[in-house]
């Protein structure tokens, strides 16, 4: 009994291998008659891993026959992190037929850190060129004011190539199309009148170019080009005329000011004569106490008092005399 259960185990297993050799045969053929071996062992341990091994497989017999020497172990950690291992291998081949260095462990780094490696390497071959501003963010042209106030509105085309040393955490081309934008504001900004730049737009490229604006980014500036160029809104006397409106409507206001407290000042006099005109009839009152009193105390007679009434009835007449003239 215990005979048969061993041949069982033994035939079992035995089925197994052949399963897988049969399983990977093709693979390990293939390998071996490219002559960049994978042993079958490493090709059973791949697939415990879940990792694909006709990519590994396929991958080394492209670097190998482009004669570059890749691991397969290394190929096979940069597919457990979630790389793109074929992209990576086609990078290199690429990137060896056309004599850029670039070694298996930085192509890897570029391509986990999201960036396409196969195109920055057709890049740098091959450079491309960027639109400044980007249509696509729906900006058309990049608008800048001279100091003779005239608007002129700009596209440029930078050629760039990219830089492989510099894709690991160099700046994208969001930043290329930023500095390019700026570079050439900044230099229309100091242009004395628009006729200075539209003479000589290539100003604008020579100085951009000067400021090294590829620095810290994953590109290369190979040239800055102006596409088209043309004359905007006159900024410098819509400016003036807004600031003349604002002063003719401040100018209004300090007048309205003025105005009112004149009209206040003015209500303030006719209170004052008011009171003015209160106090003397006030101290009109006081008269016939002071002639009656002066009556009880002796000082004033009573001839004394028709001449005070008689002196009184003659500047009366006197006064309506000369109203009547």
């Amino acid at each position: 009994m215990g005979t048969l259960i061993l041949m069982i185990v033994v035939g079992l297993c035995a089925l197994g291998f052949l399963i897988l050799f049969f399983r990977f045969f093709g693979l390990w053929f293939r390998a071996l008659l490219s002559g960049s071996y994978v042993g079958m062992g490493k090709l059973v341990g791949m697939w415990l891993r879940h990792v694909n091994s006709g990519v590994i497989v396929d991958s080394r017999i492209m670097l190998a026959k482009a004669g570059i020497d890749v691991d397969s172990d290394m190929l096979e950690t940069h597919f457990l992190a979630r790389g793109d291992v074929m992209k990576v291998s086609r990078a290199l081949v690429a990137a060896n037929k056309a004599n850029i260095p670039l070694p298996f462990q930085r192509a890897a780094a570029i391509d986990l850190a999201g960036r396409d490696v196969l195109e920055a390497v057709r890049t740098s071959v091959n450079p491309k060129v960027i639109d400044c501003p980007d249509a696509t963010k729906g900006k058309h042209t990049i608008d800048a004011v001279a100091k003779d106030g005239i608007q002129l509105q700009v596209k440029a085309r930078v050629t760039v190539r990219a830089n492989i040393e510099r894709l690991v955490g160099g700046a994208t081309e969001e930043t290329i199309i930023a500095r390019v934008g700026e570079g050439i504001v900044t230099t229309i900004g100091s242009s004395e009148t628009y006729k200075t730049v539209l003479e000589n737009p290539d100003t604008i490229s020579k100085r951009v170019l000067e400021k090294g604006l590829d620095a810290g980014t994953a590109f290369e500036i190979l040239s800055i080009d102006i596409a088209d160029i043309d004359v905007g809104a006159n900024v410098g006397a819509k400016l003036q005329a807004d600031q003349a409106e604002a002063d003719k409507w401040r100018f209004q206001a300090e007048a309205e000011k003025r105005r009112a407290a004149a009209q206040a000042r003015e209500q303030e006099m006719i209170a004052l004569v008011q009171e003015n005109r209160a106090k003397v009839v006030l101290a009109e009152s006081e008269i016939p106490l002071a002639i009656a009193e002066a009556f009880r105390s002796g000082h004033l007679g009573i001839m004394d008092y028709y001449r005070l009434k008689n002196i009184q009835a003659d500047t009366d007449m006197r006064a309506a005399i000369g109203k009547d003239e």
